[in-house]
């Protein structure tokens, strides 16, 4: 077992240490949630100073012809490089959920043949239940949930697209990406990608892939804020020949002609809907700054080494790991699954270290490279030993539910 003054050690020669301090940390609070926001940068909140105060409160409506109108083209042009994409295939607009429902349908109407969308059970329950109010606006269509082991006998002659979790919410499995596109492809589907708990966690190449459409969200590891705006990918080849479902007028060729008659953008623009999130994109278009200079090696090789230091203290404390021991088959966090995973949150919580839950019996801890020290997970593994140990987490309290988890 890993020793605090070994931890620190390897916090001394952190090439990702100096990040830290370019966010707001709470004193006395190890954060590890696993991971449903991320920690809020110190550039967001000078730039949403002054997206409300200058931009909004003093320029008023002149801002959207001095940045604003082209807000997501370029957010999405900074989120490009995260997931190996070009720049011209990027778009910040909507939620995860919005972009998945726009890329599904489109998906089902390039091809009256193929009707079937393949995902896998267990997969994010919005990614589920967005695809099945898809398949029921194209007529025909259908929804085929199978196990993960039966995904590839699923896709066939009728398969239109195949929808995956790169790295899933609850284990962190991570699918290969190259693998599970070209079975797709093989089967003559599009393949698209959820990307929430992969970009900025883990090395993402969608172009490297050959992979056809992704969304992902902007508020976990890329720090963008609560219900930050989230982007969709559709490759190149493919923009000419999918058609965005949600026609709205920021969609259209002319936004500002005012007819009546619907006529997509070129390019990424016609997957836009409504009116742009500016003070959101802004938050998040000042967070992706942090990443200019980060390299994804080091980002990953940091995320395995503090999975190995509380891998060693969660099994210490009697608990089962979930997640894949191999680096390449998961994302960055760690689940442990024990029938009072709800009990043993709170307690945690209570102690200042700050996990989620997964229902029914997940603890779910998030392992941010950028933003984590070693000693801080070193300690939070003590703590999680000694919660296990007194038995403090059967305090009553701890087992209330709460309404988020």
């Amino acid at each position: 077992m890993m020793t605090l003054a070994e931890a620190e050690a390897l916090d001394a020669r952190d090439p990702l240490a100096a990040l830290r301090d370019r966010f707001m940390r709470p004193d006395g609070l190890i954060y590890l949630d696993g991971n449903s926001l991320g920690m809020l940068p110190q550039a967001s909140v000078a730039a949403s100073a002054d997206m409300m105060e200058r931009q909004w409160g003093d320029r008023l409506i002149r801002s959207w012809n001095e940045g604003w109108i082209e807000a997501p083209t370029r957010v999405g042009a900074k989120i490009a490089p995260l997931i190996g994409a070009a720049a011209s295939e990027v778009i910040a607009a909507d939620s995860t959920s919005v972009n998945l429902f726009k890329l599904i349908v489109a998906a089902l109407r390039r091809d009256p043949a193929r009707t079937v969308v393949v995902s896998e059970a267990g997969n994010f329950p919005t990614d589920l239940h967005i695809a099945a109010g898809a398949v029921g606006c194209v007529p025909g269509a259908e929804l085929r949930v199978v196990a993960r082991e039966e995904l590839a006998s699923a896709l066939g002659d009728d398969t239109a697209v195949l929808l995956l979790t790169h790295a899933h919410y609850k284990t962190g499995a991570r699918f290969d990406m190259v693998d599970w596109t070209v079975r797709a492809h093989a089967a003559g589907a599009l393949m698209l990608w959820d990307l929430s708990h992969s970009a900025g966690a883990v090395a993402v190449d969608l172009n490297g892939a050959n992979a056809d459409l992704a969304v992902g969200c902007g508020y976990k590891y890329l720090n963008g804020g609560p219900g930050a705006p989230a982007y969709l990918f559709v490759a190149e080849r493919w923009q000419a020949a999918l058609a965005n479902p949600l026609s709205g007028w920021m969609g259209h060729a002319a936004p500002f002609g005012f007819t009546d008659d619907y006529a997509p953008a070129m390019g990424m623009k016609r997957w836009l809907t409504g009116t742009p999130p500016v003070l959101g994109l802004g938050a998040l278009e000042a967070a992706l700054t942090l990443w200019r200079d980060i390299d994804m090696t080091a980002v990953e090789a940091k995320s395995a080494a503090l999975f190995d230091i509380m891998l060693v203290a969660g099994e210490a404390a009697g608990l089962e790991c979930v997640t894949p021991r191999d680096p390449a088959a998961r994302g960055s966090h760690i689940s442990f699954r024990t029938p009072d995973a709800y009990a043993i949150t709170q307690a945690l919580i209570a102690r200042g270290v700050v996990g989620d839950f997964r229902d029914p019996d997940v603890l779910r801890l998030g392992l941010t490279p950028l933003t984590l020290s070693y000693a801080e997970v070193w300690h939070a593994g003590r703590l999680l030993c000694e919660v296990i140990a007194s038995g403090e987490w059967r305090q009553p309290e701890f087992s209330v539910r709460a309404t988020v988890t």
